[in-house]
């Protein structure tokens, strides 16, 4: 895994710094705990635990973090396996999962729920039943 320095960008609106983890750019507008969530492999409650472990506030900008700050959040997010590695690990899982003929391997290949939800109702689009609604159900009368 890698890790980006900042970048600065010149704009029409002055210079401002860009946080970049993993080749992926933290919005600056938004908030610490909800830019890190950018981040495939961390949700709101893991971004809140690198916020808690490098000491800093979630509810901070990213644009107000100094260098030191972010260079905190590097180092923690390091130790997690995030984006590529992540998704690979998971194809992984799968595919071992197809390979081995277990239910939920098979379930995975026929593009079906894999966690037990029922299907006569909801599922269709994936299955390609499509059910227009109806108005009554009557047809109407042709006049002679």
């Amino acid at each position: 895994m890698f890790c980006v320095a900042t970048h600065a960008i010149n704009s029409a609106k002055g210079n401002f710094l860009l946080m970049r983890i993993s080749g992926i750019t933290i919005p600056n507008n938004k908030r610490l705990a909800w830019g890190l969530t950018e981040l495939y492999g961390i949700g709101l409650s893991r971004a809140a635990l690198v916020c808690k472990g490098a000491k800093i506030d979630p509810m901070r900008k990213v644009s107000e973090l100094s260098p030191e700050e972010e260079n905190a959040i590097r180092k923690i997010v390091e130790g997690f396996k995030l984006e590529g590695d992540l998704k690979r690990e998971v194809a992984g899982n799968i595919k071992r999962l197809k390979d081995i003929g277990a239910y939920r391997g098979l379930r995975h290949q026929k593009r079906l729920p894999v966690r037990g939800q029922r299907t006569k109702t909801n599922s269709r689009t994936v299955r390609g039943n499509v059910r227009k609604t109806m108005g009554s159900g009557r047809r109407a009368v042709e006049k002679t």
